[in-house]
């Protein structure tokens, strides 16, 4: 079986395998992005992607992100996603920082947002987190809360609601993971029908796992061990 080594050989590995999966799914290959994942890696990350044609990035730490930026002649040339938890606290530091914010996991995180977004003039991509699966300790709004936490998201003039995302549980089966990815786009469905057009996109899979996400309909997958190899911990 072919393994590939090098980034760029990486790259071209996914695209093709997310091109195979589209078709057998009867979607358009066009209508999925890659982000690539590259927290805790090294400020240079994001120059070698760009070389090989990445512009699409997901970062889960406001300060790290912070870090890249400020090395990173070509801010204007890419597209930054915040995928990790944000604190209210550094919601304006986001704001400054990201093109996307993936993770609004409440009604309340939802209005600092657009309250800041107002005094800058800015009006701000975000995604709500769903914790389809019910998992504790994931963050995320429940599939019991989010149809009204969109209603009244949706009434932030200063925010876009692009798409919703959601993180599975680790260590559980195939049927499972459908089952959740299912549900999520369900969710997407009746957002996008019922209450805001523009929720268009569904961020979930990663590199495990992001076959069945395109299968059960992501829009958005986050790649990172499957670009950079395993991180360090």
């Amino acid at each position: 079986m072919f393994s590939p080594t090098d980034l760029e050989e990486k790259l071209d590995y996914i695209h093709g395998r997310i091109y195979k999966t589209a078709i057998m799914a009867g979607r358009n290959p066009q209508d999925i992005t890659l982000i690539a994942i590259t927290k805790t890696l090294s400020p240079e990350i994001w120059q070698q992607a760009f070389n090989i044609n990445q512009t699409i990035f997901g970062e889960n730490r406001v300060q790290e992100a912070q870090e890249k930026v400020e090395t990173f002649s070509k801010r204007d040339k890419i597209e930054l996603h915040l995928i990790g938890h944000l604190q209210s606290n550094k919601a304006k530091k986001a704001i400054s920082l990201f093109d996307i914010i993936q993770t609004v996991d409440s009604i309340k995180l939802a209005g600092r947002i657009d309250r800041i977004c107002k005094t800058l003039a800015k009006k701000q991509h975000i995604y709500i987190q769903v914790n389809t699966s019910g998992d504790q300790r994931k963050h995320g709004i429940s599939l019991e809360n989010v149809i009204t936490a969109a209603k009244e998201i949706s009434k932030n003039n200063n925010l876009i609601l692009g798409g919703i995302m959601t993180i599975p549980p680790p260590g559980i089966t195939q049927a499972e993971l459908t089952s959740i990815y299912k549900k999520t786009r369900i969710i997407r469905d009746k957002i996008r029908s019922r209450i805001n057009q523009e929720c268009q996109n569904i961020s979930m899979g990663m590199s495990s796992d992001y076959e069945i996400a395109i299968a059960e309909g992501a829009t958005h997958i986050r790649i990172g061990t499957g670009l950079f190899g395993a991180r360090q911990q």
